[in-house]
């Protein structure tokens, strides 16, 4: 593909939720995970997320500070974290050790990317939540966790003193993924990089419209502005083949009585939800916005959405339901990066 002799400003990056394909179980599942993580360390991607997701049969994810830690130490370069922890669930305390550990384990390495939705059924909410863990605002955890991982407490809150311990030599990035503009006006206000995660919520106007507020409220001048976004990607040796796998993959929305409104991995889950949420509910089906093409268009689709939404990072999900052809996806992508650069450096060097 031709850059005009731009450099690629591009960066690409994975989001694993280690899915069960067809008739695999979950140990399958984790080792497929592994695979794609090793495998992307050796390609261009910059970072490998792993997702968290409770009381799934779809997906398998539940702990992804066990999963990071094991993806640490079978890789070498590549950066490793969460796609994210689902902080509303836990002490802050406790998430900012568990990072710190992997950090010292693996220093300049670590992601902490944070979610604000509860990541499964509400009876998996309650399970998790039986403590005082989910009593408080997500803004005064998110707080919290920063000022852990920043190594001090204020003087003001009432266990100043106390350090999440260990201290490693570099802490873990802190960035707060949502679906939603207030998600992206929190992330403005606290001054993180921003994630939005289009594959949960398929509405492309909401999208436009969380990364122009991020853009326009962030005015930290002491903290890390990155704009990114996690889209559903398909790739393919031929856009045909590409368009195929893209129409199977759809999007679940549930809507609440109340007004909420998730993202359930397919009808059964769903379903589920709102049973057990207590109010009525209504179930939508859509077709997922998915990018996708032969490799040199489906990196022009992603070069043209980086441009429009002036964003940095394009997080790459691939929900083929078949584990050699979503391997294969993201090496086509990979590939078609690669080409790219080579290139861009031949055209630089004929125009001297």
């Amino acid at each position: 593909m031709s850059t005009n002799g731009q450099k690629l400003t591009l960066t690409l990056s994975i989001l694993d939720q280690s899915p069960v394909h067809q008739d695999e179980d979950a140990a399958q599942a984790f080792q497929h995970t592994i695979e794609l993580a090793t495998k992307a360390d050796g390609w261009v991607y910059h970072r490998y997320w792993v997702a968290e997701h409770h009381s799934s049969d779809r997906v398998m994810g539940s702990s992804p500070e066990v999963l990071i830690s094991h993806l640490l130490a079978k890789t070498s370069r590549i950066r490793v974290g969460s796609g994210g922890v689902m902080l509303q669930h836990y002490s802050p305390y406790k998430v900012a050790e568990n990072f710190n550990v992997l950090a010292s384990l693996a220093p300049g390495r670590v992601d902490l990317g944070i979610g604000r939705g509860p990541g499964g059924l509400p009876q998996s909410t309650m399970a998790l939540q039986q403590a005082a863990a989910g009593e408080r605002s997500i803004g005064d955890k998110i707080t919290e966790l920063c000022n852990y991982l920043g190594g001090e407490l204020p003087k003001t809150h009432p266990l100043h003193g106390l350090m999440a311990s260990p201290q490693p030599p570099e802490a873990a990035g802190l960035y707060l993924l949502g679906t939603s503009v207030s998600s992206a006006e929190m992330a403005a206000e606290f001054g993180m990089p921003y994630v939005f995660a289009l594959f949960l919520n398929s509405d492309q106007g909401v999208m436009t419209e969380a990364m122009k507020t991020y853009h326009s409220m962030y005015d930290s001048e002491t903290g890390q502005k990155r704009a990114m976004l996690a889209l559903p990607v398909v790739v393919a040796e031929s856009a045909d083949e590409a368009a195929a796998y893209a129409a199977d993959i759809k999007v679940v929305r549930i809507t609440l009585e109340s007004g909420r409104t998730l993202t359930a991995g397919n009808l059964a889950s769903a379903e589920d939800f709102g049973k057990q949420s207590g109010e009525e509910f209504e179930i939508n089906v859509y077709d997922a916005p998915v990018v996708h093409g032969s490799p040199e268009l489906a990196l022009k689709k992603l070069l043209d959405i980086q441009t429009l939404h002036n964003v940095e990072e394009i997080i790459v999900v691939t929900a083929i339901n078949d584990f050699s052809k979503r391997l294969r996806s993201y090496e086509l992508l990979s590939q078609a990066v690669t080409e790219s650069i080579g290139e861009s450096v031949g055209a630089n060097k004929g125009g001297k």
